[in-house]
């Protein structure tokens, strides 16, 4: 059995990598082999040199297209991913930190339709009307009906066999390009596109244990934590967001002219 493990860090997120790494070969199904295909700009960074670890390059695409256009940065891979029998998709700063088996993390094809999707730990707990689904219903290919939904997934942990993962990518990777064409994003990216997708599907499902905020009180026993991206300085400097530089030159324009120079 061979399972290939999307990664993308990009920037300074390749902090998380080594942990990652590390606690993926301990707790993440035991006994499988495991190709981790890294999505990275870093040039050197630990275990690259591994024969599992496949370093595909990918510059930052800035915030938010980083996240939404994760589904196109995967086909970069599509000739390698095809020989895997199971692919899923992590963020970065996921870390396993406890035995997770086979047989309670990958879909069967027979109560599924081999796909695994993880319920998102916000909205687990809250009522259709509390979930964050697309609403720009004349717009987004992510919209979702009022009517429609039970579950909220998150868009950080989500795959499953080589033959259903593939044609999710493909498809959420067209309906975000023809939102592009538009100009138009989802609310929130790639996780609203991949509700959407949902919606109609048989997922297996994964509790919050599997994607569960570091710091939290959940009623879960972890499996796998988000860890906190605010110890290793939050999300504007991880994404060296390019969104506040323009405000950032009016700044110094500001004072420039203040200034006389």
């Amino acid at each position: 059995m061979k399972i290939a493990v999307l990664y993308i860090a990009t920037g300074k997120y390749i902090v998380f990598w080594k942990d990652f790494f590390t606690s993926s070969e301990k707790f993440f199904i035991p006994g499988s082999t495991k190709e981790y295909f890294v999505f990275t700009d870093a040039t050197e960074f630990e275990f690259s040199n591994n024969p599992q670890v496949h370093t595909i390059s990918h510059q930052k695409l800035g915030w938010p297209y980083d996240t939404l256009l994760r589904f196109q940065v995967f086909l970069k891979a599509k000739e390698q991913l095809v020989n895997c029998d199971y692919i899923f998709f992590f963020n970065a700063n996921m870390q396993f930190v406890q035995t997770i088996t086979a047989a309670e993390f990958l879909p069967d094809g027979k109560t599924d339709d081999g796909l695994v999707a993880t319920l998102h730990p916000r909205f687990f707990n809250k009522p259709r009307e509390k979930f964050t689904y697309e609403d720009q219903q004349t717009t987004s290919l992510a919209y979702v009906d009022k009517s429609k939904g039970k579950n909220y997934f998150m868009g950080g942990l989500n795959g499953g066999t080589c033959k259903a993962y593939m044609k999710l990518i493909e498809e959420l990777d067209k309906n975000i390009q023809l939102d592009l064409e538009k100009n138009v994003i989802a609310r929130w990216h790639d996780e609203s596109h991949l509700n959407h997708y949902m919606i109609d599907k048989n997922p297996k499902i994964l509790s919050p244990a599997y994607g569960y905020p570091q710091g939290k009180d959940l009623p879960f026993k972890p499996k796998i934590i988000i860890r906190d991206k605010n110890r290793y300085g939050g999300h504007d400097f991880l994404r060296g967001d390019n969104v506040n530089r323009p405000i950032l030159r009016s700044i110094k324009q500001f004072f420039k002219t203040l200034l006389g120079k």
